[in-house]
């Protein structure tokens, strides 16, 4: 962890205290902490990029994987997005002390129900500091405490980062206490324990990772461990759009996680599809895989069972030729991960049939699956993609950040009024 003498628990103690200080502040004033954390990261944008520019360089001398080195990577270009993406967020509505319900039971007998914080949040994430910025903006937005562990490639930027934020923080309304770093793999466990202080785990990272998080700790689990996203051509698309969309999905950046890795193919238009596509891809320099019926069509490598059940994270792609709708769907359906998935069809029905059958958080209509993106959707930013059935599902931003209470006010009510053979009706009208 960056330099204390507190342990875990303490940290998390004060933390919590933060936090609650935090909840409190007018959405004016937590709007200042982000604004000032804003101006901070770009008056020392030279020595965060220095800090990553080193993180790189161990990196590859490391000789780690190309996708873990270009999540990594903070380019100039990149780290203004994310300090762009943190006054974006000091722009949306205030997702606190919304009233959701504002219901009278009997005279004088008022129910709200009113957003809050969560409390405090656990983020362990990998390679991607990038992510520290977008994650430490929604929670102060969403006044919630966040204590980070970012993955030890990433220790510089991560350290320097939370340094300048805390410089910056100190000079609001925002106690530095509400964002804490935590810089060890042995912290990870201490953290998943701390049931007591922490409201939420949201891990981010490789497969692997995040389910060994979800089997490792009581406290609730935010995140998807697979991003196996599939992308349909159906017979009746316009191949020129499929051709794109394809390339798109595929090459834009291969490392994310909502970046297709099997291509589904209707064997109506899989003769003349194929070809073009293969080399549009090619030229990206995108290694196809085929099972046997796309090897009649084009010269590529085998795919094995394992592929349909692989997230390459890299510039690798799966090809299936399929006999039907229905086919694709169950393919999706059985090999995905609920992430997002995406069909090219001119035919609206085939389409809305898609989107109503296939499981996954976004299904998505002639566009490309990399849309998949908190920020993208206008979220202003995202703190992760949750597969998960019970909300929040998709990309998480201030909305998935928040609970409620209820607020319960009267003048002397009591149940007893409301039990019984005489018992007084209620009258529950909402206002």
């Amino acid at each position: 962890m960056v330099t204390t003498s507190l342990s875990l628990p303490e940290i998390a103690r004060e933390t919590r205290q933060a936090s609650r200080q935090l909840a409190i502040l007018t959405n004016e004033e937590r709007n200042e902490a982000l604004e000032a954390i804003a101006e901070a990261l770009t008056a020392n944008a030279d020595q965060i990029l220095e800090a990553n520019i080193a993180d790189v360089q161990t990196a590859k001398a490391m000789q780690l994987s190309p996708a873990l080195c270009a999540r990594l990577e903070l380019s100039p270009s990149k780290l203004k997005a994310a300090i762009a993406g943190v006054r974006d967020v000091s722009k949306l509505a205030d997702p606190l002390a919304t009233m959701q319900i504002n219901r009278e039971l009997d005279q004088g007998l008022i129910l709200r129900r009113i957003t809050c914080p969560l409390g405090v949040l656990g983020v362990i994430f990998e390679a991607r500091p990038d992510a520290l910025i977008q994650i430490t903006s929604l929670a102060i937005k969403s006044g919630n405490g966040v204590i980070l562990k970012g993955g030890k490639e990433a220790i510089r930027s991560c350290q320097a980062l939370v340094t300048i934020i805390h410089q910056a923080l100190s000079q609001t309304k925002v106690n530095p206490a509400a964002v804490r770093l935590l810089t060890t793999r042995e912290e990870i466990q201490e953290l998943l324990k701390l049931d007591q202080y922490i409201d939420l785990i949201i891990p981010r990272g490789s497969n692997e990772f995040v389910r060994y998080i979800q089997n490792n700790t009581r406290i609730p689990v935010l995140g998807h461990a697979d991003g196996i996203c599939h992308l349909y051509i159906d017979k009746e698309a316009d191949l020129s759009k499929a051709i794109r969309i394809t390339v798109d999905g595929k090459t834009q950046y291969p490392a994310a996680c909502n970046t297709i890795e099997t291509l589904l193919v209707h064997q109506d238009i899989a003769r003349q599809f194929l070809p073009a596509v293969a080399q549009a891809l090619e030229e990206k320099k995108v290694k196809l895989l085929g099972d046997e019926a796309t090897r009649q069509m084009i010269n590529v490598p085998s795919a094995t069972e394992q592929d349909w059940q692989t997230e390459y994270s890299d510039l690798i792609l799966s090809i299936k030729i399929v006999d039907s709708l229905e086919s694709a769907i169950e393919h999706i359906n059985y090999y995905g991960s609920r992430h997002t998935e995406g069909i090219v069809s001119e035919n609206f029905n085939t389409a809305k049939t898609f989107s109503d059958r296939v499981d996954a958080a976004g299904v998505f209509h002639n566009c490309s699956t990399r849309f998949a993106d908190g920020f993208r959707y206008g979220f202003g930013a995202e703190v992760g993609i949750s597969t998960q059935k019970m909300p929040p599902r998709g990309p998480v931003g201030l909305e998935g950040l928040v609970t409620y209470k209820y607020q319960l006010a009267g003048d002397g009510h009591i149940v007893a009024d409301y039990s019984g053979e005489n018992a007084q009706s209620f009258t529950h009208k909402d206002l």
